[in-house]
């Protein structure tokens, strides 16, 4: 051990050994580092210090030592480094001679949130290009939209597995845990895969950083773990969600075979653009040449935005429409029409040019969903017909039926009845307020709302309270819009409400309050929904939510698994 090592270790401070052998002239890798720390109170008199424990091998997420003067009790004239480690440090030295597992993984990946959002994919690029370009290896559908994106991904991913492909499935956001992001096969990247790709991808981010090109943001390394996870598990179909936008999207390095918009709206304003046109350019940037497009956009003006791009790439555009909706020759239309709920499982017949799939059973309930299932058909057709993928008819309506999702519609039991939807802007809201309508008879409608920051409250808190006998305003802890602001933002006349800032709080102050014939529904931003301590108010999990991804009652958008 070096000389700081050993007079530490004279100090009374055992089990702290960074090397064997005499001490060499050199201070050890440790001692070289030079250390910030912070005084939090005092404690018997003294000065405490937090920061973290460093032990040979790791760390332990503790510290309170005191220091007399300008050294430590152990000896060391500065303040001792096997002792006081402030967070910015640790994520630096954070298993410099091992693997991280997959809590010190998760926690790195999280303080690249400091970052923030930074678009543009040439940083990104040199990334990949790094680590192997694992999104070469891919055959990619790509996936963009306001609202609708994620359910899409998911019944796309759903189907081509139904098939019998072998397929991975990137997520943005996720709800109740981060691994949901990346999939195969239904299933959440297991922790130990998780661990080793962090491992094995920060040092390059660190060379990176040391660059013109910069920080590595939260989202990219998270990017690059999914595409490292597929290319490793040699997937035959990775359907990959755009985060936010498109063009400038991280996930928008991939080379698609398909490339779908499933709706365009109003939201990410400050990025995307002021106007529906505006936003559509962002989102109808992942259109490329020889990847056909489909998209459920119905808005004359953001549809005629991604007419232009598809046509300006030479590659076929497919339009999902509602039935009634006539759309001239010769653009290629997909149809479908709602036929409600029965026996909780929303009911749509689509019509495509390739025949007609009648009285198709959804587990994802909500009309909204009747449109992403149709563009997920007019999507593996594309994949069909452009890449000679086969499809029968039998894995579109496993596919679809066995489709979950959590935070969508997602009941978590009954009597009183508990619904999560991560319903965050007017035109999600909407579809939420029409779903609760068609889906479910109610006593009185609970509403537990928060939202997050960057998202305009007026229009979803105007659409939902209209519905509400009571509502609690609450907040989530990341990225809040106090809850306070939400009751302020509205235009229209409230019921009566509370503010409980803490969210299980107000979850639990709304299930307290309702009576069996009672709705309490938990809405305004998955970061809300992925707060509500399931383990409290769900009776069982049908499926371990270390593998699979069911997450409420049976046949109330859970399911009983993936075919």
């Amino acid at each position: 051990m070096c000389a700081s090592c050993r007079q530490c270790e004279a100090g009374g401070l055992s089990g702290f050994a960074f090397g064997e052998g005499e001490a060499p002239a050199e201070p050890c890798w440790l001692h070289k580092m030079d250390s910030t720390i912070e005084m939090v109170g005092y404690g018997d008199n003294k000065p405490v210090f937090t920061g973290f424990l460093v032990r040979a091998g790791g760390f332990a997420p503790f510290i309170a030592h005191d220091f007399n003067g300008g050294g430590s009790r152990c000896g060391c004239q500065t303040p001792c480094l096997h002792l006081i480690i402030k967070i910015d440090k640790l994520l630096r030295l954070i298993n410099k001679e091992g693997s991280m597992d997959y809590a010190r993984a998760v926690m790195y990946m999280q303080s690249l949130k400091r970052f923030g959002i930074k678009l543009g994919n040439e940083r990104f690029e040199a990334l990949l290009e790094r680590l192997g370009n694992p999104h070469h290896q891919l055959r990619v559908i790509h996936v963009a939209g306001t609202n609708g994106k994620g359910s899409t991904s998911a019944f796309i991913a759903t189907i081509l597995q139904a098939a019998g492909y072998k397929v991975g499935l990137y997520l943005s956001p996720y709800v109740f845990n981060l691994r949901e992001r990346i999939q195969v096969n239904g299933y959440m990247i297991p922790e130990a895969d998780f661990a080793r790709l962090v491992t094995w991808i920060k040092p390059h981010i660190e060379d990176l950083a040391q660059t013109s090109l910069g920080q590595v943001t939260e989202f990219e390394l998270k990017t690059a773990v999914g595409f490292s996870c597929f290319a490793e598990q040699r997937v035959d179909f990775a359907v990959v969600e755009v985060g936010l936008g498109g063009r400038l999207d991280a996930t928008n390095v991939v080379r698609p075979l398909v490339s779908v918009i499933t709706s365009i709206g109003w939201d990410h304003m400050d990025r995307l653009g002021d106007t529906l046109g505006k936003i559509a350019a962002e989102k109808a940037g992942i259109i490329k040449p020889y990847a056909p497009v489909v998209t459920g956009v119905t808005e004359q003006e953001p549809l005629e935005v991604i007419r232009e791009h598809a046509h300006r790439a030479g590659v076929p555009l497919t339009e999902v429409k509602p039935e009634r909706m006539v759309i001239p020759p010769p653009v290629r239309t997909v149809h479908w029409q709602d036929e409600g709920v029965h026996r909780m499982r929303q009911r749509v017949s689509v019509r495509t040019t390739d025949g007609v799939y009648r009285h198709l059973s959804l587990r994802l309930l909500g009309k909204h969903q009747c449109s992403n299932a149709a563009v997920a058909i007019a999507a593996v057709e594309a994949l069909q017909h452009a890449h000679r993928v086969e499809i029968p008819e039998s894995a579109i309506r496993a596919g679809l039926e066995y489709t979950t999702l959590p935070g969508r519609m997602q009941i978590v039991r009954r009597s009183p009845t508990l619904l999560l939807d991560g319903a965050h802007n007017v035109d999600a809201a909407r579809c939420l307020a029409q779903a609760i309508t068609d889906t479910f008879h109610y006593r009185r409608l609970i509403l537990v709302l928060g939202m997050t920051k960057g998202h305009d409250p007026q229009g979803v808190v105007d659409t939902l309270a209209p519905l509400a006998s009571h509502i609690i305003f609450t907040q989530p802890k990341e990225r809040a819009r106090p809850a306070v602001d939400l009751p302020e933002a509205s235009t229209v006349a409230l019921p009566p409400y509370e503010i409980i800032p803490s969210v299980p709080e107000a979850v639990e102050y709304a299930m307290n309050m309702a009576q069996a014939e009672d709705l309490v529904c938990v809405t305004g931003s998955f970061y809300v929904v992925g707060e509500v301590p399931l383990e409290k108010w769900q009776p069982r999990r049908i499926t371990n939510p270390e593998e699979g991804m069911s997450y409420a009652a049976s046949g109330e958008n859970a399911g009983n698994g993936t075919p």
